[in-house]
């Protein structure tokens, strides 16, 4: 019942803090403890097996910290690296959540893989239209995370996540060099772009890119400060315009947050770690490696952004 950390074995604390965004989701949690045990053989290279053995790890005893070197072995032989990756967090979530998926490895039945995939997947469809003609083009694609952009288009800072959700879907017009092949024109003509949100999961995922790219391909991250609510209602935020679902499927558009996973430092080092809403005590535990404890709302808040965060 108690709040475990893990230990740094070197530069994993972005996986540290995922893995226990991961853990404190009962919903994902009851998804793990039913699967099929591997083979021997395969054990060590299966992801979901690892990671229930570290869950069942921490939960035994009355440890401190336990270290996740076999997980991260394991990730590491598919390819998903498991060391710092400066403020870009979804670079090992979305492999992570990807190996969750392949059925050559991994021991989930299929409704366990539906079950999965309603809890994290986000259905979005997305449209091309001309503005010459009526050609128009729709297509439906499912992604795992929000990537939502700080700034728009004239590089201004977006001032709050409400901001940054409007922005991602509101319609953009590609002219000059991004205008698109029309077949019915017969030419590159230009078009409207625009998303609009089909499902969203159970567990939403939301990535503030939180960096932008300068001269000399320099990457330069964005620190200024952007506040987000403890609850969300994506159907006060967006429009008719920028949804196409029914009245049943927007009904359940409504969240509460649960974890934050935040970065300290510069584009070149740093630090992370994640506050999590414990979804039984309803409490938030800062998740520090190793360093577990109790916070409150406005602890929370400093992950809002600004030049010197620390914890």
């Amino acid at each position: 019942t108690e709040a475990i950390g893990l230990y740094n074995i070197g530069e994993n604390c972005c996986l540290n803090s995922l893995l226990q965004v991961f853990f404190m989701n009962i919903h994902f949690t009851r998804i793990l403890r039913r699967i099929i045990v591997p083979a021997p053989a395969a054990q060590k290279r299966s992801v979901p097996y690892q990671m229930l053995l570290l869950l069942e790890s921490m939960q035994c005893g009355k440890r401190k910290a336990v270290f996740p070197t076999d997980l991260t072995f394991c990730l590491s032989e598919h390819r998903v690296k498991c060391k710092q990756h400066c403020f870009l967090p979804t670079s090992v979530c979305r492999p992570g959540i990807c190996v969750l998926h392949k059925p050559c490895f991994v021991p989930f039945l299929p409704l366990q893989v539906k079950e999965l995939n309603d809890l994290y997947t986000i259905c979005v469809q997305e449209h091309l239209a001309c503005q010459k003609c009526s050609f128009e083009v729709k297509r439906n694609s499912s992604i795992l995370t929000l990537p939502l952009p700080l700034l728009d288009s004239s590089s201004r800072m977006l001032k709050t996540l409400e901001d940054c959700l409007q922005y991602f879907f509101h319609p953009e017009e590609l002219t000059d060099h991004n205008m698109c092949f029309c077949e019915q024109c017969g030419r590159r003509t230009p078009f409207l772009q625009s998303m609009k949100l089909v499902h969203l999961p159970q567990t939403l995922t939301i990535h503030l890119k939180r960096f932008c790219f300068e001269k000399l391909a320099y990457i330069h991250k964005l620190s200024h400060c952007l506040p987000f609510p403890q609850d969300l209602d994506f159907n006060a935020v967006l429009t008719e315009n920028q949804c196409q679902a029914d009245d049943n499927e927007k009904a359940g558009w409504q969240y509460e947050l649960f974890a934050v996973v935040a970065h300290s430092g510069s584009t070149t080092c740093g630090h992370y770690c994640a506050y999590i809403r414990s979804l039984t005590e309803c409490k938030w535990y800062c998740f520090n490696d190793s360093q577990v404890c109790q916070v409150s709302w406005d602890d929370v808040k400093c992950t809002y952004g600004h030049s010197n965060l620390y914890w």
